[in-house]
């Protein structure tokens, strides 16, 4: 190649792209935060003009990758961020983080425990722990769930929008398992607004007649959610109540899926 040819080839070569590096910094400075930003926090913490940062929020916003409270105007990282947040996670290293927090979850509820993962719009069980009594128990790893009728699946839902609108957009009404399943998109949109705004969910026999769940997220690196962590057991025993889990029983799920998210890098949230 000539020098003059070489010449045009490197000056033909793309640089940087400013608008991208700008939407990388706010999307690593939302991502470090422990909450909400407003514009003017994200424009003054990297020195961008309030109007610049807006436009680039607008734009993040348009394809998933962050959301806006509607109340307060501030700026969260998009559950739409949770593919890219989850190619780096096998499965069997979720599995491998899990176990032991998963068999000492088991021993403290005195329930099963399954631990969850999106695909092809169900949550599979990627890890179960029997219930530790000597009762007759059949393994549910490599079991589909249903998202709307399952604690695991309302999880999995509430965090992944791309995955709960396609849930919703499917034949109406949803399909019924008991008597207490969710079945319109209304209900379902109320019931993943409550666990993202306690942290975690739970089923009153919406799958089956006589039998409750409790689900918390886990996250991975930058705190999104890469899966699920549950307790499945009697209703009387997790939910005595209609609508009110067992605090004990909670408190217990939610420990463990702290514990499993540290252990894959989400640090505090």
């Amino acid at each position: 190649m000539s020098n003059a040819m070489r010449a045009t080839s490197i000056d033909a070569m793309p640089g940087s792209v400013q608008s991208i590096e700008r939407a990388a910094a706010i999307l690593r400075l939302l991502a470090r935060g422990s909450g909400r930003l407003g514009v003017g926090e994200i424009s003054t913490s990297l020195g961008l003009a309030k109007g610049t940062t807006h436009g680039i929020l607008r734009t993040l916003q348009d394809v998933g990758f962050v959301e806006q409270d509607k109340a307060s105007g501030k700026y969260q990282l998009g559950a739409t961020l949770l593919h890219l947040g989850t190619s780096y996670l096998d499965v069997n290293e979720l599995r491998s983080r899990a176990i032991n927090w998963a068999d000492a979850l088991a021993a403290r509820s005195g329930e099963a425990v399954r631990i969850g993962t999106p695909l092809d719009g169900k949550a599979l069980v990627v890890h179960h722990v029997f219930r530790p009594d000597d009762s007759l128990q059949t393994l549910d790893v490599g079991t589909l769930l249903p998202l709307h009728a399952t604690a695991l699946g309302k999880v999995l839902l509430a965090y992944d929008a791309s995955l709960a609108a396609e849930a919703m957009a499917g034949p109406a009404p949803l399909e019924a398992y008991t008597r207490r399943t969710l079945t319109t998109p209304a209900a379902l949109r109320s019931a993943l607004a409550k666990v993202r705004e306690q942290g975690w969910a739970a089923e009153a026999e919406e799958h089956a007649t006589g039998q409750s769940a409790i689900a918390a997220p886990i996250r991975g690196y930058g705190g999104f959610v890469v899966g699920a962590i549950s307790i499945a057991g009697a209703a009387d025993r997790l939910c005595p109540s209609v609508g009110r889990a067992d605090p004990n029983q909670v408190a217990f799920v939610l420990n463990a899926a702290r514990a499993i998210s540290r252990d894959l890098g989400a640090g505090r949230w």
